[in-house]
């Protein structure tokens, strides 16, 4: 006879963090930009409210998480007290480093964008992980999460914008189908099945 679980293919859920109580507006030099991450790293983020169909929340009982503050509050505002949160490193956003540039003053997202393109060139990345570092660690975190999911059915990463698309990479590397793509907004649910 066949089992329930038999009939439901094993399935991974990411959730990037809901939004962060941080203010972006107007203009930065270097110092203030590079306080900017320090206080994004360590925000409260904004209440909301996410029910998404396809999340089986009666069945969750851990979901995996960074050890970044605004993915443990997402983790704890979608699923509640009851849930174990398995907080680990591995699942950290990569990192951003502000680079130096005297005398300027730009909006944050300028900053960012300029922090990361020279990262992703191996040009910002003194004192960081490398982007080669940090896709290796993409990789580690789609593998530990797939494992997950074939022993456990369900899995739910509650994670970062960059870190989960590299996530997503790996599991269709890896052979697993992506059934819902849910973007790259803050709360944007992505969902993997076995194939």
């Amino acid at each position: 006879m066949e089992t329930a679980t038999s009939h439901n293919p094993s399935r991974i859920f990411l959730i990037r963090h809901a939004r962060p109580l941080v203010k972006r507006k107007g203009f930065f030099d270097v110092k203030a930009a590079r306080q900017y991450i320090s206080d994004y790293d360590a925000a409260q983020v904004e209440k909301f409210v996410l029910r998404h169909e396809a999340i089986p929340y009666q069945q969750i009982r851990k979901v995996y998480c960074s050890t970044l503050i605004r993915s443990q509050l997402t983790a704890r505002a979608i699923f509640g007290e009851q849930v174990s949160l398995q907080i680990d490193r591995v699942f950290r956003e990569f990192e951003r480093r502000i680079f130096t540039l005297p005398f300027i003053r730009l909006p944050i997202s300028l900053w960012l964008i300029a922090a990361r393109v020279l990262w992703f060139f191996g040009l910002n990345s003194s004192g960081i992980e490398t982007f080669k570092q940090a896709r290796a660690r993409a990789r580690q975190a789609a593998r530990i999460l797939a494992q997950d999911a074939m022993a456990n059915q369900t899995t739910v990463l509650v994670a970062h914008g960059l870190l989960n698309s590299f996530i997503r990479r790996e599991l269709k590397r890896l052979g697993w189908q992506q059934r819902i793509k849910g973007g790259n907004s803050f709360l944007s649910v992505h969902m993997f099945e076995e194939v």
